[in-house]
């Protein structure tokens, strides 16, 4: 679609904040902020601190991207701020985005409407961790709820990596799961404008897609178009919307998925501000779909909104 730029004023592109995954953030918002410079946007990056109140205020900005990962810019924090300001911004709003950064709350959500995710457990003690065991077969992955980019996750396969596992997820802070090791073809879904964009297959050599893999090795495979058939891809995409909208996202982002040897989708989580790098799986899709990475940025733009400006 046509854009009309001088809409838009004056762009903040939020990046870089204090998470862990500080240092992706700032890669992707870079990425944006050229984009939308190209495109004639009057964008500025900012890097996101403790200051960024009297930052915006005192650059008399009119909208903002928002392309800070993890906490703090992608759990409703900063979009909660930034509908006190009553500048619109790009992405989900203040709920949804703190439902989907949680993991545990949105498979809970996904459990409750029937979607298939893998099973799990809680772990909170050693004994938990013991639970975890009987209640689950081995190999499991051992997740932080509150962390994206796969940072503080383990696969483990032997009952003496468990405790290991469990106590370098603890030190990201927030609650642990130990989740059920699906074995299959791993998938992501972006979801743009409540269109599902072409699905990419994602092959590692490592144990599992982690933040190497994702950030690092040169020898992931992205393959798209996936390989699924077009009524496969057909049904998993409606299976990505509605697990997309079970936490009310909206405008952008994607969900991720396994597909086991009975061809059985498991639902992993919802990502409501993912990567924008070279590396990253959305502008893949669009650019598979027709559409240029500046053009996304473009259209990802075009729809921020505020609740509490209307």
């Amino acid at each position: 679609m046509t854009v009309d730029v001088t809409q838009f004023g004056k762009v903040a592109v939020l990046m870089g904040g204090l998470s862990a995954e500080r240092e992706i953030s700032l890669l992707s918002g870079n990425a944006v902020l050229s984009a939308l410079k190209n495109r004639g946007v009057d964008a500025h990056g900012i890097d996101v601190d403790e200051n960024i109140v009297s930052v915006l205020s005192a650059g008399n900005y009119q909208r903002a991207f928002i392309i800070l990962h993890g906490r703090g810019g992608e759990d409703g924090t900063i979009q909660g701020l930034l509908e006190l300001l009553s500048m619109p911004y790009t992405g989900s709003g203040v709920m949804a985005s703190s439902l989907a950064m949680d993991k545990l709350k949105t498979k809970q959500i996904w459990l409750a409407m029937g979607l298939p995710t893998p099973e799990f457990v809680i772990l909170d003690s050693e004994k938990s961790c013991e639970h975890a065991l009987e209640a689950l077969a081995l190999p499991l992955i051992i997740k932080p709820v509150l962390e994206g980019s796969s940072i503080g996750m383990s696969k483990v396969e032997k009952e003496d990596e468990l405790i290991t596992a469990w106590k370098k997820a603890q030190q990201c802070g927030g609650t642990v799961i130990a989740e059920s090791w699906i074995e299959g073809d791993e998938y992501t879904a972006a979801v743009l404008d409540d269109q599902v964009l072409p699905m990419i297959k994602l092959k590692t050599t490592h144990k599992f897609y982690d933040y190497d893999a994702k950030y690092e090795a040169d020898d992931t495979q992205y393959i798209c178009p996936c390989g699924l058939s077009e009524s496969e891809e057909s049904v998993f995409a409606e299976l990505s919307k509605e697990a997309f909208n079970a936490v009310n996202a909206s405008a952008w982002g994607r969900v991720d998925f396994i597909v086991d040897e009975n061809d059985q989708p498991w639902l992993i989580e919802v990502n409501t501000v993912p990567g924008m790098t070279s590396h990253s799986l959305v502008p893949m899709a669009a650019q598979q779909a027709g559409m240029s990475f500046d053009d996304l940025a473009v259209n990802i733009l075009a729809m921020s909104t505020c609740v509490s400006c209307s």
